[in-house]
């Protein structure tokens, strides 16, 4: 359709031209040779909401990390599967730490990227794909508020019955996530009013990301509170055991599989 954009690998393409900034190689180049600087990760909410973000975090070293990643890495054991891998900012780091890690994506682009930055174990796939394969883990990582891919009530249950499948006994989720209910801006508080009036979270985001002339399909992103994914946690194969919010409003949350 005219002025809609093109569906494609939005995450992919962003990180490409961002890896090929920060490199000086790259497979764009646009007049006189030069990439697009900074690259701008657009997204835009189901209100009307546009915001824009520069996407050279993704490609961040430990000493740019927030604090709570460091927290969290810090606390991983065993095998690792990193979900939402990304560029591969954590993946590489606990490499380097000669932890086993396999990093998780359905973007085939970002994948390409941390493959070229080193990352040496990845996969194509969903969660729920990734658990018929076999392979199980003892820590996941849901970082870089990666927490939100639970989505919302509908699909909490499938999600975490995904990783339980691939869950070694005792394991555990390491997530960040953001509790969106401390804003006073009319515009979010809005929206919460409006989600919940639909029956959906006040956090439950409905989002499409943009990056030139590509545009993802719209999905859910949940943004909860700590009570919140309490509440979808119950009753499904992990317990809620730790919340860590030194950082307010960011929190990394840990959730352990039940006997």
């Amino acid at each position: 359709m005219p002025g809609q954009p093109r569906i494609g690998d939005v995450f992919g393409e962003l990180l490409r031209d961002a890896y090929a900034v920060q490199t000086g190689v790259g497979p764009r180049p646009l007049a006189g040779g030069r990439l697009p600087r900074p690259v701008i990760e657009v997204i835009e909410r189901d209100d009307g909401l546009i915001n824009g973000a520069p996407a050279e975090h993704y490609l961040a070293g430990p000493e740019q990390w927030q604090p709570h990643d460091h927290r969290a890495i810090d606390r991983v054991r065993g095998r690792v599967l990193d979900v939402g891998v990304g560029a591969g900012r954590i993946a590489l780091e606990l490499q380097r730490r000669r932890v086993a890690v396999t990093g998780l994506d359905i973007s085939a682009g970002a994948l390409d990227i941390a493959r070229r930055r080193g990352v040496r174990d990845l996969v194509l796939a969903t969660v729920d794909e990734h658990a018929a394969v076999g392979r199980r883990y003892d820590t996941f990582l849901l970082l870089g508020n990666n927490l939100g891919l639970i989505e919302g009530r509908d699909r909490a249950p499938g999600f975490l019955a995904a990783l339980a499948a691939l869950a070694r006994p005792g394991a555990e989720i390491i997530a960040h996530g953001t509790d969106p209910y401390g804003t006073t801006d009319p515009v979010h508080v809005g929206y919460h009013r409006w989600n919940r009036e639909r029956g959906r979270l006040g956090g439950q985001l409905r989002l499409r990301l943009r990056y030139r002339e590509l545009g993802t399909p719209w999905f859910d992103y949940l943004v909860c509170s700590p009570d919140e994914l309490a509440e979808l946690v119950h009753g499904s194969d992990w317990r809620l055991a730790d919340v860590d919010r030194l950082d307010a409003p960011y929190y990394l949350a840990t959730l352990r599989l039940a006997a």
